[in-house]
């Protein structure tokens, strides 16, 4: 099902960073970096009940609630519902609000989810919903049992929220190509723009060739990407889709570090032209706590590189030569 979403200069705003991810981030620099991506022209902004425990929701509400609704889209996640019970925190939003959280992807917790974040948002409607984490790497083998849980459900519900026009478009928000995959194949329910982390990035996306970007092509729907960086991995840093990183995947960062050399080309924006130029794809969003990374964000989209680049990745079977380039689809 094809939806009409079109998201300027193709770059969003992720907001997990600013749920407490890894770190406590004051208040004025959560802030801050909502504000200086507005005045760079972000009109995209994704967050979740998830992040910090309704946090990120709650930052992002104080900022966009000053502006008009119709000037901008807003996407967040349903499948979280936050408690007002507490418990002590570990983990990826160890710093985050110590709410409890449960797991919920009925209809009932959807619609409840739904109402929960429009109200830490301070708005009256969000324009897409991803059904969050409804994967293997966050729910084990349980996943499947939880899927058929929203298939009924939340499924359900967010399609008939699209056709009634209450939303633009859902899909699923995960770190796994599989559940998107078997979702744009139920003949009962139509997502039609999904939220990929990780999956189709300048280091990884071989699997996500095979079936999830040509599925997502074919049914008329869409992508976003998240993750880009697959957590700064590709950065040279400590971590690879939010684990420590691995001796093999150092060694093939430094592979791309070395390519990268050969032409003078920044990675950051190999990464998110990469990312944007398969045509599944509707937007990228990029998380940070830091005001002037939009700004680079932004340049990394219109940076210059050499046909010679992409290449030299393709011959040294870096990236898939199945894969959009960018400057290859005109």
């Amino acid at each position: 099902m094809k939806n009409d979403v079109t998201i300027k200069n193709k770059l969003g705003l992720g907001t997990a960073p600013l749920g407490n991810m890894f770190r406590e981030v004051p208040e004025d620099e959560a802030m801050e970096t909502i504000q200086s991506a507005w005045n760079e022209g972000i009109r995209y902004f994704d967050t979740a009940p998830f992040y910090g425990a309704g946090l990120a929701e709650m930052r992002l509400g104080e900022i966009l609630s000053s502006y008009k609704r119709d000037d901008y889209l807003l996407s967040s996640k349903v499948g979280r519902i936050i408690l007002d019970e507490e418990e002590e925190k570990e983990g990826l939003f160890e710093y985050g609000r110590k709410n409890k959280i449960r797991t919920d992807y009925t209809e009932s917790g959807t619609l409840q989810s739904i109402e929960d974040s429009l109200k830490r948002l301070k708005t009256d409607r969000l324009d897409m919903v991803f059904v969050h984490d409804l994967s293997p790497d966050f729910l084990g083998d349980e996943w499947i049992t939880k899927f058929d849980e929203a298939r009924k459900g939340a499924f359900n519900v967010l399609d008939r929220l699209r056709d009634e026009g209450v939303i633009k478009a859902w899909g699923l928000g995960v770190n796994t190509t599989t559940p998107i995959e078997v979702a744009l194949e139920l003949e009962e329910a139509h997502p039609d723009l999904s939220l990929s982390a990780t999956q189709y990035t300048l280091l990884q996306h071989e699997r996500a060739l095979e079936r999830m970007m040509p599925l997502a092509q074919k049914n008329d729907g869409g992508l976003i990407i998240g993750g880009a960086f697959n957590s700064g991995a590709l950065f040279a840093g400590d971590y690879f889709d939010y684990k420590e990183i691995t001796p093999e995947i150092k060694e093939r960062v430094a592979r791309f570090h070395d390519v990268a050399k050969n032409h003078g080309v920044n990675l950051k924006d190999a990464a998110l032209q990469f990312s944007t130029a398969h045509p599944a794809v509707k937007a990228v969003v990029t998380g940070s706590t830091r005001p002037d990374r939009i700004k680079e964000d932004l340049q990394a989209l219109e940076a210059k590189i050499p046909a010679a680049f992409w290449e030299e990745l393709v011959e040294k079977e870096l990236v898939s030569a199945k894969a959009a380039l960018p400057g290859s689809r005109k």
